[in-house]
């Protein structure tokens, strides 16, 4: 029997994946897996997977139910054609894949595809990869030119991308001044390493630089030895899509024109050993990040400069030099970005975690490990994210995309999570105490004090520690008195002392009707308690705009769309015209319109619902909450997450 889901919430589900409806209906009406199916299950597959309802049609954004009557037999055609090579190159699907609903008293398959391993892609079908392989861009299924489709053969079939021996390649090929850097650099890095006696075509064999083939007896230089030690015009011989560009720039614009560059123009060697050489100073150079003490002595390499070197480092040995995309670094005085050319090997939240490394180019990234540059145990993300966070800075933000290329992209932004004005006050109220806090004390006590209270949950999204761990941080800035605590267990709140976070009803007034109260002044005279339980409600101010104002809170609040004036009305509703009138738009967008709405003022969720036209539900799970854990929106009353009258402003 299918399952009941009448209450499906479609415009959830597009939001939250890749979404494909297909009326499934055959020739008789019954019920047949559509022939376009298969082009959109080889897309999926190819791309971030998704999910196919059959017995739903879709157009500029409406649903339309039409059901399959035959869904059983679909099911097994289904199956039976996945596991049929002919049709899939490989199966993704079983019966968990496929799930049977219930949508207004019809039966819809609802069938979820998963993303493909780098060694399962490419998914194709009809037998042959070349003009059958497909991926998604936007909500289209695109059909792959042969190019790409080779590219993604090769990274199934090969494990690291620059292992071969170049043809006709040899030691003249090297850069003798970049290796002679090199070695010092080893040698003064691994003293007692019995390469540094070697000559340089042994050592270059030793770090994987040049290679004999046992079976055809031929030698040469790898393709990570030209790349880590040639020349610009030799390595763009091998590889004619090989760029690097490092650009400064001295605005926080992407029109401004660079002051400093590092790019391929003939005055340097142009290979990847000295492109990191010359960049990684630039990066480092106007680092404004307070130097450590380490064992009594001052130790420059704070947590912010590991990051920009495991950044850098990343950039380059995961880079598909074949693809179309160059290699680009920016910095600017409000970020610095890394753009790379070819998509990441595993899903982002899988790299966001760290441990399942597979790098595109072993051999370079084996070079740099060398000379103690890199990760390769695959916690080179993890360990930039830690270096931001040691900062409060905004959470980096890591994707792939494939236009006009592929190309994987990071972005370090210098935005604090907190207001400077912040942590100076606190650094005065505590004064020497401050110093001696560790991170995740000091990003509490900022909690506290700008969310005007913190909780164990609120800490624990902006912390990679355990739970208990996050625990006795809490329990101890209460001992030591730098905390108060309110409530038990799971409700407890914390907040600084003497500064007591305000509750919905210090907003909106109790949550008695005013009504009940006027309806009988004996009863108002009779009763100080009721007076005093609606003194919120009596007290309640707006401004010209019709916003609540209260006192201990700088922004106003918009708590419902009917108390606003016509004009500000017309003005949100305009702000949201697309997701209102297409049904449809991407989660960035949905993204940006949310901040945009509570710019300079709290919204309530009841507020924003109305103006975005989606339900509460959807905005809480899918928009607000994540948004609130990234830090880009905070919570009006955070001693109570989850009240309804909860609302939200851009931080």
């Amino acid at each position: 029997m299918p399952d009941q889901a009448d209450n499906l919430d479609f415009q959830a589900l597009k939001e939250t994946c890749d979404l494909e409806c297909k009326a499934a209906g055959g020739r008789d009406g019954k019920g047949k897996l559509p022939q376009d199916f298969w082009e959109t299950y080889s897309a999926m597959a190819n791309t971030d997977g998704g999910c196919v309802l059959l017995g739903v049609s879709e157009k500029k954004g409406r649903f339309k139910v039409s059901g399959v009557e035959r869904i059983e037999q679909v099911k097994r055609d289904l199956l039976a054609m996945v596991n049929n090579p002919q049709k899939a190159s490989v199966n993704l699907l079983d019966n968990r894949s496929l799930e049977s609903l219930s949508i207004d008293g019809k039966n819809v398959l609802k069938i979820r595809i998963p993303r493909a391993r780098r060694e399962q892609q490419p998914i194709f079908i009809n037998g042959n990869p070349i003009g059958n392989t497909f991926q998604r861009l936007h909500e289209a299924d695109q059909r792959l030119d042969s190019e790409s489709v080779k590219r993604l053969l090769a990274e199934q079939q090969d494990e690291s991308r620059d292992g071969r021996i170049l043809v006709g390649y040899g030691p003249e090929d090297v850069d003798s001044e970049s290796l002679r850097a090199y070695r010092q650099l080893f040698s003064n890095l691994n003293p007692a390493n019995s390469w540094t006696t070697l000559s340089d075509v042994e050592f270059l064999d030793r770090i994987g630089a040049w290679k004999k083939n046992r079976t055809t007896g031929e030698r040469g230089l790898t393709l990570a030895g030209l790349l880590m030690f040639g020349t610009h015009p030799t390595i763009q011989e091998a590889l004619p899509n090989y760029r690097l560009d490092y650009q400064e720039r001295s605005e926080a614009s992407k029109e401004a024109r660079w002051i400093d560059r590092v790019t391929l123009d003939g005055n340097w060697s142009g290979n990847l050993f000295d492109f990191y050489r010359r960049v990684y100073p630039k990066l480092t150079s106007s680092l404004k990040v307070p130097f450590a003490l380490q064992d009594g002595l001052r130790n420059d390499d704070t947590p912010v400069h590991q990051a920009l070197r495991e950044a850098l480092a990343n950039t380059i040995v995961h880079a598909d030099y074949s693809d179309r995309a160059s290699v680009f670094i920016v910095k600017r005085p409000d970020l610095f970005g890394f753009r790379n050319p070819g998509l990441m090997r595993i899903p982002i939240e899988v790299a966001l975690k760290g441990g399942e490394p597979d790098c595109r180019n072993r051999l370079l990234h084996q070079m740099f490990r060398y000379i103690k540059i890199g990760e390769q145990a695959g916690f080179g993300v993890p360990k930039i994210l830690d270096g931001w966070r040691s900062q409060q800075w905004r959470e980096p933000f890591l994707r792939d995309s494939r236009e006009p290329y592929n190309q994987t992209i990071l972005e370090l932004r210098m935005t604090s999570l907190f207001p400077e004005e912040a942590v100076e006050n606190l650094q005065e109220r505590y004064a020497f105490t401050w110093q001696n806090l560790n991170q995740n004390a000091k990003l509490a006590l900022l909690l506290a004090y700008t969310e005007n209270a913190v909780t164990h949950q609120r800490l624990s999204q902006l912390c990679v520690d355990h739970r208990t761990d996050i625990s006795q941080v809490l329990r101890d800035l209460v001992q030591d008195g730098l905390l108060n605590s309110q409530g038990a267990s799971r409700g407890t709140t914390y907040h600084i002392p003497g500064h007591l976070a305000p509750s919905p009803e210090d907003v909106f007034g109790s949550q008695t009707s005013p009504t009940n109260l006027e309806a009988s002044s004996a009863n108002l005279e009779a009763s100080s308690a009721n007076l005093e339980a609606s003194s919120a409600n009596l007290r309640k101010t707006r401004d010209p705009l019709g916003r609540i104002v209260n006192m201990d809170f700088e922004h106003p609040f918009v708590d419902d769309l009917e108390n606003l004036t016509n004009e500000e009305q017309a003005r949100l509703t305009r702000l949201a015209a697309r997701p209102r009138d297409l049904g449809r738009v991407s989660q960035n967008e949905m993204k940006t319109l949310i901040l945009s709405i509570c710019s300079e003022q709290f919204v309530t969720i009841k507020a924003l619902s109305q103006i975005i036209s989606r339900k509460e539900a959807t905005l809480r799970g899918q928009y607000l909450s994540k948004m609130v854990k990234s830090g880009s929106l905070k919570q009006a009353f955070p001693r109570n997450p989850s009240d309804p009258r909860q609302a939200y402003l851009t931080s």
